[in-house]
């Protein structure tokens, strides 16, 4: 049967936005695939919490940090990019199907990224491979986006050059091992990180749909928060009444923390950036949604962490109601929650330029309460954590702290 004049137009359509990426328009959304997306990133994030929870100790923690920025900056590559072109199409959907499947592999590997064992594969090599394929196809994706936008161009070449270096010294950590491992992956993302901001001063970075690249950080955290649960869980025999109601806390937490974001902030947040255009649109984009969500994401995960650790010494047929959480534990899930609220708090001062210094005290205190806390049993260790953050929630519901911009 021969084509008709509209079938050959849907054809040529069809393969142009396979050889060429397709630009999004400003009223652009995020898609399934980018969920789906965000999801095996998510995953990868929660395997960070079974590292950690391997043997909880303060270079357990330093190192799981070292593996949630590698990820995190991974992941916000992908934002801007989708923002630019239709992540679901053609060979950008190609590329990021290849991305995915190397951040599964690196996911699977993560409780092992600091360890060679001889008799199996060799995880932190490769992690630093997956790491580097990631990398290296996003940087190819964005560069054939860029067309004919030199300012973009230019950027990313130049942008290419610490990113490159940052991945060599990614391998060589990876094959040395040890403390060398750790050292030179965070001077990998150190350099990788400050290049990337040098390169932003070109200017090529633009978002064309506000909606969409707000959308993708609320859906990643909003994963986060629920995989946080999921992680957290994992401690253990949890049919207990002590177990149970650890849990319930813990759940009641990751909760405050959801309405602490999604209540006021996301929507005020949202509607600043919409509202901002150009250089200074950019900027909020830079700076208040791929830094300052970071520490959000973080906060979750460290918290995860302490919950898992308390629900773990909770599980079995005789539980230690009395023991009290190990440092390291109890600094992840004290710090984390504080760490979240820090976070929150300068996004919401770049966003909308409001916010008051409830979260700031309630940060400090959490800090000041380590201590403290160390000498409680475990569960109302988290108790202390949930009752304030609830007691923050409750207060800016009331008082309508968080002002819309």
């Amino acid at each position: 049967m021969p084509l008709t004049r509209g079938d050959e137009y849907a054809a040529a359509v069809a393969s142009l936005s396979w050889r060429h990426p397709t630009i999004t328009p400003e009223t652009h959304q995020a898609t399934s695939f980018e969920i789906f997306f965000d999801l095996v990133f998510v995953f990868a994030i929660t395997r960070v919490v079974s590292f950690m929870a391997h043997s909880p100790s303060a270079p357990a923690l330093a190192r799981g940090l070292i593996l949630l920025l590698l990820l995190w900056w991974s992941w916000a590559a992908y934002a801007w990019l989708g923002n630019r072109v239709h992540a679901d199409r053609g060979v950008i959907r190609t590329g990021m199907l290849i991305a995915m499947a190397a951040l599964f592999v690196a996911a699977l590997v993560m409780p092992d990224a600091f360890s060679h064992h001889a008799a199996t594969v060799d995880a932190p090599l490769v992690l630093a491979v997956a790491f580097s394929v990631v990398r290296a196809i996003y940087l190819g994706l964005h560069l054939s986006s860029a067309g004919d936008d030199r300012r973009l161009r230019a950027q990313l070449l130049l942008d290419a050059i610490p990113q490159t270096i940052a991945l060599a010294i990614l391998l060589t950590g990876a094959v040395l091992g040890g403390t060398w491992q750790t050292a030179l992956w965070a001077t990998a993302f150190a350099i990788d990180f400050g290049g990337g901001r040098i390169a932003s001063g070109l200017g090529g970075w633009t978002i064309r749909s506000a909606a969409h690249f707000a959308e993708r950080h609320r859906m990643v955290l909003i994963i986060a928060l629920g995989e946080s649960l999921v992680s957290a869980g994992a401690g253990g025999d949890l049919t207990g009444t002590a177990a149970l109601l650890a849990a319930l806390v813990g759940f009641v937490a990751v909760v405050c923390l959801w309405l602490l974001y999604f209540s006021r902030v996301a929507d005020a947040a949202e509607a600043a950036l919409e509202r901002a255009s150009g250089t200074r649109r950019a900027k909020i984009a830079r700076d208040a949604y791929t830094l300052l969500h970071f520490p959000l994401i973080a906060g979750a995960v460290y918290i995860a962490l302490g919950v898992h650790e308390v629900l773990s010494g909770l599980s079995g047929d005789s539980p230690d109601t009395g023991r009290p959480l190990e440092w390291a534990p109890l600094t992840a899930l004290y710090a984390g929650a504080a760490v979240f609220l820090l976070g929150r708090a300068a996004f919401v001062s770049l966003t909308t330029h409001s916010g008051q210094p409830a979260p700031l005290i309630v940060a400090a205190v959490l800090l000041a309460l380590i201590p403290l806390a160390r000498l409680l049993p475990a569960i109302a260790a988290l108790a202390l954590v949930t009752a304030l953050l609830a007691a923050l929630v409750a207060f800016e519901q009331r008082t309508g702290e968080v002002q819309r911009a």
